[in-house]
């Protein structure tokens, strides 16, 4: 936090500086549109080399595309937007937020404490006992009866699922594919997003899903109610997974926002970023 607090201030210095000098510069010697104009220049310029120069080890250690970290960086030039909205996020619960992949693990023993069961007649269920965080689940009723206002029945295939269940499953998928295979469908365990008890998937479990009302409907309208897709399609290089049209983790109305306007909507970026910052900050 030290350190984005100084990067805040530098650049406050620097717009004030760049301000005061110019109305210096105009009031003294009145200099020509064409100088005033080349001074602007000059000192966008070095503000972006200093943003770029700062930011640099967190967009290296997030692995980010180009494409993203110019994102990034055009909006950190047009105003303190991007690192508000950061600090933001970093303040709600670290489990909206948490890395959860092939890299990352959680603990054997963890277990969300505020488990629910999915019951609501805004869904469907395919079956008893499946279940979600309080926040998860809320948040899951009030985008279902959106869905259902527009004609759309949202349906709950698989949602938490504990350490052991995660063992069982991957086990499962080993001996069905192979295990090179299997790593590209199942999480080992620990590894799972599902143990966060924030993932839900979406009937049915498999890519046909992707033609359904209710998957065009998720694509559109899921982020508005803080939820994101964590497997995108074309990203197998980025997420380790295929493509999981049904799956979707709930990060919250926020973090969702700051995927979509910054990261392209591709959550793995997002949280990979989020996840650099934290260790570098934190040395």
């Amino acid at each position: 936090m030290t350190k984005l607090f100084i990067f805040c201030m530098l650049i406050l210095c620097g717009l004030y500086i760049s301000c005061t000098g110019r109305s210096n510069s105009q009031s003294l010697h009145e200099p020509s549109i064409e100088a005033n104009t080349a001074n602007s220049e000059i000192q966008n310029q070095n503000t972006e080399n200093f943003i770029r120069d700062y930011w640099q080890e967190h967009f290296i250690k997030a692995n980010l595309p180009d494409y993203i970290i110019e994102n990034i960086v055009r909006n950190l030039m047009l105003g303190p937007d991007f690192l508000m909205e950061l600090l933001s996020i970093l303040d709600t619960d670290p489990f909206l937020y948490i890395l959860v992949d092939k890299q990352h693990a959680l603990s054997e023993n963890y277990a969300p404490t505020d488990l629910v069961e999915l019951s609501s007649s805004a869904y469907s269920v395919t079956r008893q006992e499946l279940m979600l965080r309080r926040n998860a689940a809320q948040a899951l009723e009030t985008m279902a009866m959106a869905a259902r206002a527009d004609g759309i029945t949202l349906t709950a295939a698989s949602a938490y699922r504990s350490y052991n269940y995660q063992v069982s499953t991957y086990n499962h998928w080993v001996r069905e594919l192979g295990q090179e295979a299997a790593d590209r469908v199942s999480a080992r365990p620990g590894h799972s997003q599902h143990q966060l008890g924030l993932v839900l998937d979406f009937y049915p479990i498999n890519d046909n899903f992707s033609g359904t009302p209710a998957s065009r409907w998720l694509e559109q309208n899921a982020g508005r109610f803080g939820w994101s897709l964590s497997y995108p399609q074309g990203y197998e290089h980025i997420t380790g997974y295929q493509w999981e049209s049904w799956h979707y983790r709930y990060v919250g109305i926020e973090l969702a926002d700051f995927i979509n306007k910054y990261f392209n909507g591709i959550q793995q970026y997002a949280l990979q970023f989020i996840y650099a910052y934290s260790s570098i900050d934190s040395m």
